[in-house]
């Protein structure tokens, strides 16, 4: 019975596929007369034997692995099926899309700083993206020894060394340590060419790097704010005026405490002065100048005749020279 199962065609396959798998291993079986090999969308199928590349096939599809592999194979060209014999060779299948892999530093980088000597610990994520582009290079250093590679280990790879990356390119001179998201695309970019000789060696490159936020411990965060504030205001004591009234329209200042009490007596004094400026403002336009009449007469009769200067007793003509006044 053993005799006939020998015999048996096998189908050469992607078979434990996951989108998160660089690569797949087939291995440890013969490929008999009449086997097939069936490429799928997206991968790439490479014949491996004693540790050598026989061949790559990129095309998707499904082959006849006698007639339309074997002639192609580097060493293998010649090899003929006999009876009761098989091809052991592996075959590796690679993934040959790029991957997208989110990152977030798991505890904050303390990047020194003038403005705060004990340094500002800093948070950051992203996201970043490689594919594989040496085959020889991947077999060579991890293929070799191991049947699947998934995206998680090249995670592990690349976060293990990111912090002090990131504290390399933060560290910088010219950064504005308050403000980092101003430089993430030129931080950015220093991490990706880092990295990418990093993992360079295993067959593998980073076609992207994106920092897409810098998070500061909630104090300084609100300094960062804060001083925002003032710069867009002007000034501290106008600020301090403006953040006074609003928390009382708001409510959040209520009456029966002393901040309460201080933002009333200013509120108050305000208002009071702004009324007094009004009041002068008011008084001054009203006033008459010096001669005793107003500016534009404004039909009012004047204190002296403007003729002979008989002060004037109320009529509308002068009682001594008899000059209309009005």
């Amino acid at each position: 019975m053993s005799f006939f199962k020998n015999q048996f065609a096998n189908v050469v396959e992607w078979e434990e596929f996951r989108d998160d798998m660089i690569f797949w291993k087939w291995n440890n079986r013969e490929i008999k007369k009449g086997s097939r090999l069936i490429i799928q969308p997206g991968q790439d199928a490479i014949f491996i034997n004693n540790g050598k590349i026989e061949g790559i096939f990129q095309e998707e599809g499904d082959y006849n692995v006698e007639s339309q592999i074997i002639p192609f194979l580097s060493t293998l060209k010649g090899f003929k099926f006999g009876f009761n014999s098989g091809m052991r060779v592996e075959v590796l299948f690679v993934n040959t899309k790029e991957f997208t892999v989110k990152w977030g530093t798991k505890n904050a980088i303390n990047i020194p700083s003038p403005q705060l000597p004990g340094g500002i610990p800093v948070r950051a994520n992203g996201t970043f993206n490689f594919k594989v582009n040496d085959y020889i290079a991947l077999i060579d250093k991890i293929a070799g020894v191991k049947n699947s590679y998934l995206v998680e280990d090249v995670k592990i790879r690349i976060t293990s060394i990111l912090d002090q990356l990131l504290m390399k390119w933060i560290s910088k001179e010219g950064k504005d340590m308050f403000n980092l998201q101003a430089n993430a695309f030129e931080i950015a970019q220093g991490i990706k060419t880092d990295l990418d000789m990093q993992i360079l060696d295993s067959g593998m490159t980073i076609t992207g790097f994106n920092v897409m936020s810098f998070n500061y411990p909630q104090e300084i965060q609100d300094m960062i704010t804060k001083n925002a504030s003032h710069g867009m205001i002007g000034d501290l004591q106008r600020y301090q005026q403006v953040s006074m009234t609003d928390g009382i329209a708001s409510g959040k200042v209520k009456g029966g405490g002393t901040a309460a009490d201080m933002a009333g007596m200013m509120m108050g004094m305000g208002m009071a002065g702004q009324m007094m400026k009004n009041m002068n403002e008011a008084a001054q336009q009203e006033t008459p100048n010096q001669s005793g009449t107003s500016a534009s007469n404004g039909g009012k009769i004047p204190n002296f005749c403007p003729n002979c200067g008989e002060k004037t007793s109320g009529g509308n003509f002068c009682s001594n020279c008899g000059q209309k006044l009005v």
